[in-house]
């Protein structure tokens, strides 16, 4: 074979395997801020790639808190579910407002100005932080409210998540508003640790979030946040600008999903993808769309 030959067709493979890595490469990144949420993210994901018929990267451990944002910022995803609250007061560090149709005009000019990045319509459920008891605990002492615990002579063991125990919108905002009488300092503990030791009797009242798919189960109950302690925390896509205008149908196809997913769908995503794993979830889900 001549040297020619042989450069040729060496140069063919190069550029196959290039074009194969070009093609198997995600088009667009969907990301989430921690695993325990990332279901959402797979359901973003597929629905592109159905929709758009390009490849979708996912990032399912963005990171809590900032890194998140951060994350957006700097490209290493193009979009990601974030809660309008906590934008609201941790990102942007506005003073918290119990309306959420303010809460979510004012991130999303903010973001806009600041940022670059597209706030779209919510997607139809909270996830803000909630308050929970067992059931059969709230009808023996007739509690419906965090203002009925805060009554309580007893006492609340308390378990939450380090986010919670550490966040403005958490612990310090539930105890400015209630005066809640603790037995002890808050146990720290992953989510869903927290609902096994509640149910278990280890703690009398744990920190949620709204979407946790533990609140299917009848029981447990959410105590109302009577005072408005926490802010309204709608979940919404957050997209790159830089992204939209790459993409073309990118932002059609993610508003598709807006106001798609109840309260109840959320928690059902949850529940189930801790049980047969995202991809699964997301995929029933986007088949009743």
């Amino acid at each position: 074979m001549s040297e020619y030959r042989r450069r040729t067709i060496l140069g063919w493979i190069v550029a196959a395997a290039g074009g194969a890595c070009r093609r198997a490469s995600p088009l667009v990144k969907v990301g989430s801020s921690e695993p325990r949420r990332a279901v959402i993210a797979e359901l973003v994901a597929q629905h592109v790639e159905r929709r758009l018929g390009i490849a979708a990267g996912r990032d399912p451990d963005l990171g809590a808190g900032l890194a998140a944002h951060e994350a957006l910022l700097n490209g290493r995803v193009d979009v990601y579910a974030e809660c309008t609250g906590f934008a609201l007061t941790s990102i942007l560090k506005r003073p918290p407002d119990t309306r959420p149709e303010v809460v979510l005009d004012r991130v999303r000019l903010e973001y806009e100005n600041r940022f670059r990045l597209r706030w779209l319509d919510p997607l139809g459920f909270e996830d803000g932080f909630v308050m929970v008891i067992r059931r059969d605990a709230a009808s023996a002492r007739s509690l419906k409210t965090l203002s009925d615990a805060e009554a309580q002579e007893a006492g609340w063991q308390v378990g939450a998540s380090g986010e919670f125990l550490t966040r403005p919108d958490g612990m310090a905002t539930l105890m400015k508003a209630y005066s809640l009488r603790l037995r002890g300092g808050p146990l720290t503990m992953a989510p869903e640790a927290a609902y096994r030791a509640l149910r278990e009797g280890k703690v009398t009242m744990v920190a949620g979030r709204a979407a946790d798919g533990e609140l299917l189960d009848e029981e447990f109950v959410i105590l109302e946040d009577d005072r408005q302690a926490f802010p309204p925390n709608q979940a919404a896509l957050v997209v790159r600008e830089e992204s939209l205008a790459r993409r073309r149908g990118l932002y059609e196809v993610l508003a598709e999903l807006c106001g798609r997913i109840s309260q109840r769908a959320a928690r059902q995503l949850n529940a189930e993808a801790s049980q047969g794993g995202s991809a699964a979830a997301a995929a029933r889900w986007l088949t009743e769309l």
